[in-house]
């Protein structure tokens, strides 16, 4: 199970950054492009927040963590590249 949290992780951190360049770069030169890729952009993005935290949770339980590495690991959800971050520091050796 730790491995497909892993490529959850990953998605979970693309989507977020495709979310703020849809945002932050196309959003002000071409605006009809930024409508268009908005929701599917984010629907993904949704979809794998929640999976990411549901992962986490279920990986709390099987996997014996103390109550900070679990919080560390949902609240780098929230951060651009925490995702990344949390893969090599806690995810690394498994």
């Amino acid at each position: 199970m730790i491995k497909f949290f892993k490529v959850i992780a990953l998605l979970e951190g693309v989507s977020l950054l495709l979310l703020f360049t849809n945002m932050l770069l196309v959003k002000p030169f071409l605006f009809s492009l930024y409508k268009t890729l908005l929701f599917p952009i984010g629907m993904a993005h949704g979809i794998l927040f929640i999976a990411y935290i549901a992962l986490a949770t279920l990986l709390k339980m099987e996997q014996k963590w103390d109550f900070k590495k679990y919080f560390i690991i949902c609240l780098a959800s929230l951060f651009p590249f925490g995702t990344f971050y949390i893969e090599k520091k806690y995810l690394q050796n498994k």
